[in-house]
């Protein structure tokens, strides 16, 4: 979850800099920073189908004691999910707090495509170059880095997840509705920094809650639905918001 955030931190400045190579070859920017950073995606996904395991019973990297560590407490955990009850694959598709966890997320979804999307326009509208906007850009992803470690650090602590999700879905809310009232960029971009704390951080604990009642293949199931559901954001929100 971590590496969402820290990848717009490297990757906002150095897609500033692509976007300067405009007029390169007779390519626009924007055709520059699809072929630069669309082939080494590709490239990727062959490097983590040969080299990714499907589980730590398979992880040759992983030493024989934390191998067997690791398939002890993921068994451990399936038991004390399966003795609240098990759930088929069905049961999971139509359970009604699976139903109400994609709704949710698709709030989520749409927050973050808004920031994504609009973030760099916002940016760039302070008069800035394309390099000095990558480079701003980063600012909350930063902050939601770090976010992202140490809410659900503490909320480990606290043995807390369904309150510190919908703290983290408020203080997200709230700060990006907050940014629309300021003119000042500075003051806007602090408002969106506060957003990414919330934004970032509701990942890891909200993927907590799918799993505190669903396991095996209802949990693929079920995180499926709530993935696939809530992604929709990215095709409604922009219809519904203008």
């Amino acid at each position: 979850m971590a590496a969402i955030p820290i990848s717009t931190v490297t990757g906002a400045p150095v897609s500033g800099l692509i976007l300067g190579m405009d007029g390169i070859s007779g390519l626009r920017g924007w055709q520059w920073l699809f072929i630069c950073e669309g082939l080494p995606t590709v490239l990727l996904g062959v490097v983590v189908i040969l080299h990714l395991t499907d589980g730590p019973e398979e992880a040759s990297w992983l030493q024989a004691d934390e191998r067997d560590w690791l398939i002890d407490r993921l068994r451990c955990e399936r038991l004390v999910r399966e003795a609240h009850g098990k759930h088929t694959l069905w049961e999971a598709l139509a359970h009604p707090r699976v139903i109400v966890l994609s709704l949710a997320y698709f709030g989520t979804a749409a927050a973050s495509y808004a920031l994504g999307f609009w973030l760099p326009t916002i940016v760039k509208d302070f008069g800035f170059s394309n390099l000095q906007t990558g480079l701003t850009t980063a600012i909350p992803y930063l902050v939601g880095a770090v976010a992202v470690v140490i809410w659900p650090l503490l909320s480990d602590r606290m043995h807390e997840r369904k309150w510190n999700t919908a703290l983290a879905f408020l203080v997200a809310a709230s700060a990006l509705a907050l940014s629309t009232y300021f003119p000042d960029p500075v003051h806007k971009m602090a408002s969106l920094s506060v957003c990414a704390i919330g934004l970032f951080a509701i990942a890891p604990l909200f993927w907590t809650l799918p799993t505190a009642f669903l396991s095996g293949t209802a949990a693929a199931g079920g995180i499926a639905l709530i993935n696939s559901i809530g992604n929709l954001a990215g095709f409604v929100a922009p219809y519904v918001m203008g």
